[in-house]
């Protein structure tokens, strides 16, 4: 049975924890400036934990992972504000690094950090019993990728990245191009293939569910951002 959950967290602030059968998922925000998210994910068979973006404050980071270690760091973009503690939480736990393939050189460029395995659209990464399935999101940056957990015992759980927020896809800075592939790509790899109740939850501020946010998709097409 999962705990109350509401996925409101601050920056400075305490995490918020959902336990679901197979796995118990700690959302931390960090960086009172840009707020970003970051999900530790164990895997309750093993104890194995998965970190989703090593954003800021390592120190954090590693007080959340705790005594059980931590198997793995998914970087879900390039960008600077999602990997700053990558370099001091590897350090650390000696953690296994994953990013999209096309944004991998990128990630290493400005982290120091190699990134382990490169990632393609349909991968999987597993740690303990939880396996994530991997859908790649281009259009914020070419190596985007979302993660997919499809609960045997509930509904679909879906870690966006900055590709799919509440109110709408990921920024892509006025290039209309860029923004016609993203929208694209998170209407058909996600919003055709997943059901309403799929909780996902963004690189910055609160989750959402598809179903709340499908009707919304000709709007976003035509405002176009």
């Amino acid at each position: 049975m999962e705990t109350t959950y509401d996925g409101e967290v601050a920056a400075g602030g305490d995490p918020d924890i959902r336990q679901l059968d197979r796995l118990v998922i700690t959302k931390l925000a960090v960086d009172q400036q840009m707020s970003n998210n970051c999900y530790l994910l164990r895997c309750t068979a093993s104890g194995e934990q998965l970190l989703i973006d090593a954003a800021a404050d390592p120190d954090r980071l590693l007080s959340l992972v705790g005594e059980g270690g931590l198997a793995a760091v998914v970087t879900t973009h390039q960008h600077w504000d999602h990997h700053r503690a990558l370099a001091e939480v590897v350090a650390a736990t000696s953690a296994v690094t994953y990013a999209g393939a096309p944004d991998a050189d990128a990630i290493t460029e400005q982290t120091d950090v190699p990134v382990t395995v490169r990632l393609q659209h349909g991968d999987h990464v597993r740690f303990g019993e939880v396996s994530l399935e991997v859908i790649s999101l281009v259009g914020h940056t070419p190596g985007s990728v979302a993660l997919l957990y499809d609960d045997p015992a509930g509904h679909p759980h879906l870690w966006t990245g900055d590709s799919l927020f509440p109110g709408g896809v990921g920024n892509t800075f006025g290039d209309a191009a860029a923004f016609q592939t993203l929208i694209g790509e998170v209407e058909e790899k996600v919003f055709h293939r997943l059901p309403d109740d799929t909780w996902f939850y963004p690189g910055h501020g609160n989750d959402s569910t598809l179903g709340a946010e499908r009707p919304k998709l000709p709007e976003w097409r035509e405002r176009g951002w």
